[in-house]
């Protein structure tokens, strides 16, 4: 420091305003990585998605139209003898109907 810093005081704080803007930059580099990746991720949402539900497909396909109603059914039959079991005390009659109604499917 000679007797110049006094006439360039911008000389003089180069070297502290170097060390601020490559902390600064140092920092904000991960915040542009991390925009860079959110924005490819928002434009390749539709080809994301896709390659997401074929990779769910790959592992449980889905269920048959056939095998789906039978599903339904089998709940349906279940519900109806769990209503049955509630109700056998005060109306057994009703129970019994609700019983065979379930096994008729």
């Amino acid at each position: 420091m000679g007797f110049l810093t006094l006439g360039f005081p911008f000389e003089a704080m180069l070297p502290m305003t170097n060390s601020m803007i490559g902390s600064a930059a140092t920092a904000v580099r991960p915040l542009i990585g991390f925009g860079i990746f959110a924005t490819l991720l928002v434009l390749f949402r539709p080809l994301l998605t896709g390659l997401v539900r074929a990779g769910l497909l790959l592992l449980a396909p889905r269920k048959t139209l056939e095998e789906r109603r039978s599903r339904a059914r089998m709940d349906d039959m279940i519900a109806i003898n769990r209503f049955a079991r509630s109700v056998e005390n005060q109306h057994p009659g009703l129970a019994s109907e609700l019983r065979a109604m379930a096994m008729r499917d």
